[in-house]
């Protein structure tokens, strides 16, 4: 039987990743070294959600409020990308409506960039409120 893990499987085999499905349902994969993972939403299979989680670690409550405030200003800078704070790390992730369940494949590589985008706008933010300068930034 195939389900959204098997479509989503396949198309990264396809397009050279090594993904996993884990615990969650979830198909997990690497990028550049990153971690991603596909949300699986078994009851809204129009949903399409790739998320990158635990890019930055906060340390501390200053820091919290600094991430808060650069992920804030990095969604709202970027396109279709959210970037946000899980308990003690930071996480961005993409989510969207496609028509039919395969149509992720036409927009996973510009998804993909709207993703690494988002999170280079929260480090450059975050550079930004530690005072290392607004040249600086990833691109």
């Amino acid at each position: 039987m195939s389900g959204p893990a098997e479509l989503y499987e396949n198309f990264l085999k396809a397009e050279g990743y090594i993904p996993q499905v884990d615990g969650d349902g979830d198909v997990v994969f690497k990028k550049e070294g990153t971690t991603f993972f596909i949300d699986i939403a078994e009851n809204d299979p129009e949903y399409f959600r790739i998320v990158c989680p635990n890019f930055w670690s906060i340390d501390n409550e200053e820091e919290r409020a600094r991430a808060l405030h650069s992920s804030s200003r990095a969604t709202a800078r970027g396109k279709v990308a959210k970037v946000f704070l899980v308990r003690d790390n930071t996480w961005a992730s993409v989510e969207q409506f496609v028509a039919q369940p395969e149509d992720f494949k036409g927009i996973f590589d510009r998804s993909m960039s709207a993703l690494q985008n988002g999170i280079g706008l929260f480090v450059e933010e975050m550079r930004k409120a530690n005072g290392e300068g607004e040249g600086e930034g990833e691109g």
